[in-house]
């Protein structure tokens, strides 16, 4: 991991040069995605299955719905029984306050309305691997429910041992309808076009790999998706008391996501900066995944050092990263100065992973520096709106010269003539 104490202008370059790393590797695997895309969109099932078998080891996808997850969840300990229970309940109350009603505007003879319409269906996609998250089916279901999403549905990698218990748990809880047993850029391609298996959906979202993630950003408009999401990232605002055991492992706690994952320690103190970098040392040796971290803060790790906080701030904002920690003394008045980021953690008792999995917030977030225009996932995600008008015959009268004047302002005499006929 490196230490930079350069000028802002320096440091900015390097950030730049540190994302267009990630983009070089998202281009590399663009052809191959749109093949697989293609093939699927043309083939369906099979060539989902081809691929099944190619990148999965077979082509036999299984379809899993609320029995199994029943089944799944009461099979779990009670402990993590009762955790994925609080994590719910924290989850629901936290989206349940994003519930957006629709609107009305009257005027005499005339009304103006926004409706706001669940979508129909949505699939979800759950990664598989070196690692199962229930919390991800938690963060995406349970705001699509609450929204009124009638048909959820999950996509993720086979394993030798079949789909995680805890997956099929959390899916239970959640109140997902199915899951399906594929995953990868084929797995997308049935979410958006739909196979003899797989019915397609109006929406994908999920995090997974970078495959999965091309695939996602590929299929956009076709139907929507969540966001175009990149490997995980933390930025960390600290200041001369800031606790280098306390950032060491924060800065860890994403690192350990992937090789591209991006770890980012501000400070305007030298002497935490040099005694951050000790301890990362320290606390990697003790790691299961240490491979993993220490690759990614070799390469997208980075300790900046600034000359006050103003310029942490200004950097932070520049980074706009997927998650945030302020670890000052008045962490809630740095807040006030933060407008890119996906979610903040205000102080040093406020680690990332307690966003990760019980707070309530959702942890499905804009990466790559997306956060300056995107936000994270939310019940508003699972809805759209629809507009209505509806006018009297005296409104008509009233606006028809201003329609008729608009119209042929710009050419568009058709326009002008949809009004003249009401009118003779």
């Amino acid at each position: 991991m490196k230490i930079i104490n350069t000028s802002k202008e320096s440091i900015f370059d390097f950030l730049d040069m540190q994302r267009e790393k990630v983009l070089t590797n998202n281009k590399n695997v663009e052809n191959v995605v749109r093949e697989i895309l293609e093939n699927v969109r043309k083939n369906k099932d099979k060539a989902l299955k081809g691929y099944a078998l190619k990148f999965d080891g077979t082509e036999e996808i299984k379809e899993y719905t609320g029995k199994d997850f029943k089944e799944a969840f009461t099979s779990l300990d009670e402990e993590f029984k009762d955790v994925l229970i609080k994590a719910t309940e924290r989850i629901s109350a936290f989206h349940n306050e994003q519930i957006q009603k629709g609107i009305k505007i009257t005027d005499e003879g005339s009304e103006l309305g926004q409706i706001i319409r669940p979508l129909k269906r949505v699939g979800l996609y759950v990664p598989g691997g070196t690692a199962s998250y229930p919390s991800s089916v938690l963060m995406n279901a349970i705001p699509a429910k609450i929204a009124g999403v009638e048909e959820i549905v999950i996509i993720t990698p086979p394993s030798k041992n079949g789909v995680n218990l805890d997956i099929l748990a959390a899916a239970y809880i959640a109140g997902v309808n199915s899951l399906y047993t594929v995953g990868g850029a084929h797995g997308i391609a049935a979410l958006a076009y739909g196979t003899e298996t797989i019915r397609k959906v109006d929406k994908i979202v999920g995090p997974g790999n970078i495959y999965v993630a091309t695939a996602k950003k590929l299929v956009y408009g076709t139907c929507d998706i969540d966001m175009i999401a990149g490997p995980s990232e933390i930025t960390i605002i600290a200041d001369n008391k800031g606790r280098e055991r306390f950032i060491a492992a924060d800065l860890i706690s994403q690192a350990e996501h992937d090789k591209l994952a991006s770890a980012i320690l501000v400070t305007d103190s030298e002497a935490v900066a040099k005694r951050t970098l000790e301890e990362l040392k320290n606390q990697l040796s003790r790691l299961e995944r240490a491979e993993i971290t220490s690759k990614a803060l070799e390469e997208y790790g980075v300790i900046i050092i600034t000359k006050d906080i103003e310029e942490s701030i200004e950097i932070a904002n520049y980074i706009s990263p997927e998650h945030l920690e302020i670890m000052v003394e008045k962490p809630e008045v740095i807040l006030e100065r933060i407008y890119n980021a996906g979610s903040v953690f205000l102080g040093e008792y406020t680690p990332e992973p307690i966003g990760d999995y019980i707070a309530g917030s959702n942890h499905v977030l804009p990466t790559g520096g997306s956060a300056r225009f995107f936000s994270p996932l939310s019940v508003e995600s699972f809805t759209k709106k629809m507009q209505y008008i509806s006018y009297s015959k005296s409104k008509f009268i009233e606006d028809s010269k201003s329609v008729i004047t608009f119209a042929e302002r710009e050419g568009l005499t058709g326009h002008a003539n949809s009004i003249r006929v009401r009118l003779e």
